[in-house]
């Protein structure tokens, strides 16, 4: 009877498995998975890299002469206008060299007018008015060396920009090289930062740059990829590349750590998600759902990736319905389903086969 019993399981065993005109083991059930549709969609790829801000325009304020700091015209911190006098120095002696040199003017001009109205009534001889022509001018060179030497005793803002710290208080001896404070232009950022030989041609000037400060959490700063260094260093094998933000909130201050993106190209393209891929070495494949609901070994070709999804340069078509979960489980020819029998996301999708 044992013998008898064991012929029967075996032989029922051999027909379950045995399979069908249609190529599905009999009695077998499908295996549950997820297909989507490979579609064609935007893909931006991009260069990270970490970058240091540098202020547009930047300067250590010195004093030209040696002489005592007779008033301080800003606090810490100020942002001025270009051309504002931020120090004064003492200037008397210069104010009193500018009255002589104002009132010595004033009489050579006096003289060459009336030896001019003189010379019109031909009294007076061409010689002395051509002397008193030279006096005059004379007088208003004499003048001109006075006013820039008081000018050299005002400290100006050579450019808008933001004041650092003030090193100087009223009363205090100043001496050429010693420096006042300093001023950066940060209306607009310089932002460098370094990139690998290997991707040197996709940066090409006007592309886009984003880039983002832990001081700002979330926030993302725009700006345009403007020139790339003339050498690339020998031992790094990388160059430095300078983009320009704009800030003109100054958020964003000279010296600051940020994560720089670069949209390196941007085209439409084939995409499926990555998790559809099988890699084996060098090659790759997917499971595509066939048109009689089993799963097909398909060998692709791969292009770019990008945020969990991957390009396909050949091998699927717009449409074609890829199996994304489940991959695991399956082997070529097996039978699968969705989880819904009828499929209407099949059936919705350009290109797709209704269930049969």
């Amino acid at each position: 009877m044992l013998v008898v019993a064991a012929v029967l399981a075996g032989g029922y065993w051999y027909l379950m498995q045995a399979e069908a005109p249609s190529g599905r083991p009999r009695g077998g059930f499908p295996t549950l998975v997820v297909a989507e549709p490979v579609t064609r969609q935007p893909l931006v790829l991009t260069v990270e890299a970490l970058g240091t801000a540098r202020a547009n325009e930047s300067v250590t304020l010195t004093a030209s002469l040696t002489d005592t700091v007779r008033r301080v015209n800003f606090d810490d911190g100020d942002y001025v206008q270009a051309g504002t006098v931020l120090i004064e120095l003492t200037n008397e002696e210069e104010e009193a060299q500018l009255a002589e040199a104002r009132a010595n003017l004033d009489e050579a001009r006096r003289q060459l007018r009336r030896l001019e109205d003189l010379d019109k009534q031909g009294i007076a001889a061409t010689s002395d008015v051509d002397e008193a022509r030279s006096l005059a001018k004379a007088a208003q060179a004499r003048l001109n060396s006075v006013i820039a030497r008081l000018e050299d005793r005002l400290i100006r803002a050579p450019f808008s920009g933001v004041l650092g710290f003030r090193e100087v208080s009223p009363g205090t001896l100043v001496t050429p090289g010693d420096a006042i404070t300093t001023i950066d232009d940060v209306s607009t950022i310089k932002l460098d930062f370094t990139v690998p030989e290997t991707v040197l041609g996709l940066m090409q000037p006007g592309r886009k740059v984003f880039a983002r400060s832990v001081s700002w959490g979330d926030r993302e700063f725009e700006g345009e990829l403007r020139a790339v260094g003339s050498r690339v260093d020998p031992v790094t094998r990388a160059a430095v590349v300078r983009a320009l933000i704009d800030n003109k909130d100054r958020a964003l201050r000279p010296g600051m750590l940020l994560t720089v993106r670069v949209v390196a190209e941007e085209r439409t393209a084939l995409l499926i998600p990555e998790r559809a891929v099988v890699q084996i070495g060098d090659s790759a494949f997917v499971y595509r759902y066939g048109d009689d609901d089993t799963a097909q070994r398909q060998p692709v070709e791969l292009g770019a990736r990008q945020a969990g999804v991957v390009e396909i340069v050949g091998g699927l078509s717009e449409g074609d319905l890829v199996i994304t979960e489940g991959v695991v489980k399956l082997r070529p020819g097996i039978s699968v389903r969705t989880a819904d029998d009828e499929q209407p996301s099949r059936l919705a999708q350009p290109g797709s086969r209704p269930s049969p």
